[in-house]
């Protein structure tokens, strides 16, 4: 017994210490459902051992002692919290525990309301005039936030008395807090003289996400959730930094009244205090039987994002607010309502190691190795990370405790770090400077966002250069899909682009199966024997093809023509500076770097001699007086549209060979815009810039030469 009363005794201690993070240091460091959790484990061993249960204990208190910082408000009443269910089954015992106690339960009408997650505020009013405000603390003795709460433009400072109702209708930033007509109107009840309102302080969704991005764009630090967010921001000394965020709330208690009337059931609570002008949520329903409210209950599981803010259940109360209150208290929870909660979305847990993977595109993005943790029913051992730079801007660490986020089916990612919970040994992550999958140098050009590992041989993405290589717009390998390409990588065929030079035809026959067929008349040998040709033929290619499909960062089909113009071959390109390629046309410096990079990589030049080897290298294309003037010479086309005898690759060697340059947007430097049937948005552009519109006709009329 001395083991388990230590054990209860520690557990006791550590509930206390976050409710202390919780509800007045603003920075907890677990999540809500982990807290629940450990609440739950303590509520067991004071059942079995009801002798330990003492004053202190966190079941019999609501929150914790409130800062010192602020004056101190004595609530007129405990401001409490309620018991959670977690499923119907759970409600389903509730139920039986209050039929029990009260047989009229049995007729009860049951309301349901969002449980909000947020920060619980009180709410003064005498005479009509709102005098005082205050958070909950631990239930009975709260913090004066009077000042940071009149920023909140959802809270009226007055409300009318003398039974003249208020209009509803307010909005916040455009997002609607309550509705005029989803309760019937109830009895007219008089405004007492003194009135005490409870609320739930929030931030909604949209705003807070817009906060983010202004603060992310101003280079300051972002929060982590609306949640803690809106409770530091009440708890500002200064009253102008709490006017700065976008705080709203929604009401749904009178804690106290002295004369008037007021309403005896929850149902006409909601409504009476929306004739008064407060906030209130529009999506409280009332039902005759508990398995309705419990079914409608469940229907927000998966609708929570309707809500607009954050939401970690909905709560089911008896509407007859008599019958709850004769009902009494378990601790400090009310019988008379139930806390629902939905299943977490939000978890912590350990980040072991931050770990890099290598797409097919050679990007490298990090992930977070955790120390496994259930979400929402699921364990989850991996999440994303997102970039380098949301690690740097989060300041995530290795061995950090941190906020997981699933949403969904959404795959779970790293919100941010708890830095309350840092021990001190963490270390700032510093990005990794080689492939972890080849060894070879990363490469990042400032002011991008993505790593990249440029090995062209390397394994994590030899699949997706090779598809690329033999791409339309590249080297034009027709028959060799991507299925024949992964076999052929499985088969130790091909390791890098190059490979595909030397293929044999048992290569390509081990690679087909029946599925990669065009048809049923093809057998294998003659694919083998099509790709094979088709892979002869692209030897032929010109070289801006070939640059291009080499899948240097930054170049593209039009840069590589450009280079090709300036170039006579790769061994030329190979040995330009970065500051000479600077001098051509749309070759800044990060573009110039990333191809002085790639040509200085061994694995790439290994691959450039195989190339060369099998006589895959290409010169520039000298054409018989191509030193002459030519009629599209320094003319910029953009083409859309289906034209009548060329095709998209066609028009560009066209207007090419002609002198011109093609590109892909419209803009003031435009010459003309070749025009075709169902042309997309670029044609309105070129109109509104006054860009000339021509035919293919017209096209072909620019490039005949003229007469004296």
């Amino acid at each position: 017994m001395d083991t388990e009363f230590t054990q209860y005794q520690q557990l006791k201690q550590e509930v206390n210490y976050h409710n202390h993070r919780y509800h007045v240091l603003d920075t907890p460091v677990i999540s809500d459902v982990e807290y629940d959790r450990m609440l739950a484990t303590l509520r067991q061993m004071e059942a079995e051992h009801p002798g330990w249960v003492t004053p202190d204990s966190p079941t019999q208190r609501a929150g914790a002692a409130p800062a010192d910082r602020f004056e101190k408000v004595r609530h007129p009443r405990p401001i409490l919290s309620l018991a959670n269910a977690f499923g119907a089954e759970d409600a389903l015992a509730w139920y039986e525990r209050i039929r029990k106690l009260d047989a009229r339960v049995e007729q009860a009408s049951f309301i349901v309301e969002p449980k909000i997650d947020g920060l619980s505020v009180v709410l003064h009013y005498r005479d009509g005039v709102f005098v005082q405000g205050a958070t909950r603390g631990d239930g009975e003795v709260g913090e004066d936030i009077t000042a940071n709460l009149r920023t909140i433009r959802s809270i009226p400072l007055r409300i009318p008395v003398g039974g003249q109702a208020a209009q509803a209708g307010e909005t916040f930033s455009g997002l609607p807090l309550f509705s005029t007509t989803s309760h019937k109107p109830g009895p007219t009840h008089q405004p007492p003289a003194y009135l005490v309102v409870r609320g739930e302080a929030f931030i909604p969704n949209r705003e807070f996400e817009e906060l983010n991005r202004r603060l992310e764009e101003a280079g300051e630090k972002t929060y982590l959730n609306p949640r803690n967010t809106a409770a530091g921001s009440l708890r500002q000394l200064d009253p102008s930094l709490t006017a700065q965020r976008p705080l709203t709330l929604l009401c749904y208690q009178i804690v106290y009244s002295e004369g008037g009337q007021v309403p005896t059931s929850q149902w006409e609570i909601l409504e009476w205090l929306r004739g008064l002008g407060f906030p209130v949520t529009d999506v409280a329903r009332r039902f005759e039987s508990l398995e309705a409210a419990v079914t409608y209950t469940e229907t927000w599981d998966q609708r929570r994002d309707e809500l607009g803010y954050e939401a970690d259940g909905m709560v089911i109360k008896l509407d007859d607010l008599s019958m709850a209150a004769e009902l009494g208290f378990v601790g400090k929870d009310p019988r008379g309502a139930i806390a629902f909660k939905f299943p977490a979305r939000e978890v912590t847990t350990r980040l072991n190691e931050i770990g890099v993977a290598v797409g097919r595109t050679g990007v490298l993005t990090p992930f977070a190795l955790l120390e496994p943790v259930e979400i929402g029913g699921v364990v989850v051992e991996r999440a994303t990370l997102h970039n380098f730079d949301y690690i740097a801007e989060k300041d995530i660490r290795p061995g950090d405790r941190v906020l997981i986020k699933r949403a969904g089916e959404v795959i779970p990612y790293v919100i941010g770090p708890l830095e309350g919970a840092r021990t001190g040994v963490e270390q700032v992550y510093v990005p990794p400077q080689y492939c972890p999958t080849c060894g070879q140098p990363v490469e990042h050009f400032e002011g991008e966002v993505a790593w990249y590992c440029v090995n062209a041989a390397c394994p994590a993405q030899v699949i997706r250069n090779v598809e690329h290589f033999v791409s339309k717009g590249a080297m034009d390998i027709n028959g060799l899909g991507i299925k024949i390409v992964e076999k052929l990588i499985e088969t130790a065929a091909i390791k890098d682009v190059a490979d595909l030079y030397s293929l044999s035809r048992e290569d390509i026959l081990l690679a087909v199966t029946r599925k990669d067929r065009k048809a049923k008349s093809d057998p294998p040998g003659k694919i083998a024997e099509n790709l094979l040709a088709a892979i002869d033929q692209s030897r032929s290619q010109p070289l801006s093809r070939l640059i291009t499909a080499l899948g240097i960062h930054g170049v593209g089909e039009v840069m590589a023509r450009d280079l090709a113009a300036h170039y006579p071959s790769l061994d030329n390109l190979a040995a330009a500076s970065a500051e000479e390629l600077q001098t051509i046309d749309g070759v800044g410096p990060n573009i110039a770097t990333a191809i002085v990079d790639w040509f200085g990589r061994e694995r790439n030049l290994a691959v450039l001699s195989k190339l060369k080897a099998a006589q895959v290298w290409p010169g520039q294309q000298i054409t018989p007086g191509n030193d002459q003037p030519r009629p599209l010479d320094g003319l910029t086309f953009v083409v859309t549209g289906s034209l009548p005898t060329l095709s998209r690759d066609d028009v560009k060697e066209y207007i090419e060979a002609h002198g011109g340059k093609v590109t892909d947007s419209v803009s003031k430097k435009t010459s003309y815009l070749v025009l075709g049937e169902n042309p997309g948005s670029k044609h309105t552009k070129a109109l509104s810039l006054g860009v000339p519109v021509i035919s293919e006709e017209q096209l072909r009329g620019l490039c005949q030469p003229t007469n004296p």
